[in-house]
C-alpha cells in the first residue's frame, strides 16, 4: 500500500521534489490537531487550516524542499544553495517577524477586551494571534521536513 501511495504522489504536480515538499507541509498541518489533543487535551480540527503552532509547516515544507534538492543536485550545487538560503529565511521569519506580529495581536486583543468605552466597529473582529512559531516549533517542523525529504523521489 505504501508503494502505491508514493507512486500516486509522484504524479500530483508532475514535479517529484515539489510533491515531497507539499507532503511535508500537509503532514505538519495534519499533526497540529494531534499535538493539540495531546498537550491541550482538546481536539481542535480548526488547527488543520491555521498558521502557527506545532510543528511548523513552513519549516517542514522548506526543509523537505532543500533536502530533496540536495539529494538530486548534491549539496554543492547552486540549486541547493538557493533552497537552503530560502529555508533559512522562511524559518527565521516564522520564528521572528511572524511571531512578533502574533504577540502584538494578542496584546491588542487584550486591550480591546478591556476597553471601558464602546469599542468602535473597526475592532469588532479579533486579530489572529497564532501567526508565527517558537524556535522549538520551527526545529520540530524542520526535523519533520528532513525526514520526509528522504522519501523516495
Amino acid at each position: 500500500m505504501f508503494d502505491y501511495t508514493i507512486n500516486t504522489v509522484k504524479y500530483l504536480t508532475g514535479n517529484r521534489i515539489l510533491n515531497i515538499a507539499l507532503i511535508a507541509c500537509v503532514a505538519a498541518q495534519i499533526l497540529k490537531p494531534v499535538v493539540s489533543l495531546i498537550f491541550e487535551r482538546k481536539l481542535r480540527l480548526s488547527r488543520l487550516f491555521e498558521t502557527g503552532g506545532m510543528p511548523s509547516s513552513h519549516s517542514s515544507l522548506v526543509v523537505a524542499l532543500a533536502t530533496c534538492v540536495g539529494r538530486v543536485y548534491t549539496v554543492q550545487s547552486p540549486e541547493f544553495a538557493i533552497a537552503a538560503c530560502f529555508a533559512l529565511i522562511v524559518m527565521f521569519d516564522a520564528s521572528g517577524v511572524r511571531r512578533a506580529a502574533g504577540e502584538q495581536a494578542r496584546i491588542i486583543n487584550y486591550m480591546m477586551e478591556h476597553w471601558k468605552e464602546t469599542t468602535p466597529d473597526i475592532f469588532s473582529e479579533k486579530l489572529r494571534e497564532l501567526l508565527g512559531h517558537t524556535p522549538f516549533e520551527v526545529i520540530i517542523g524542520a526535523l519533520l521536513g528532513l525526514i520526509i525529504g528522504f522519501l523516495p523521489i
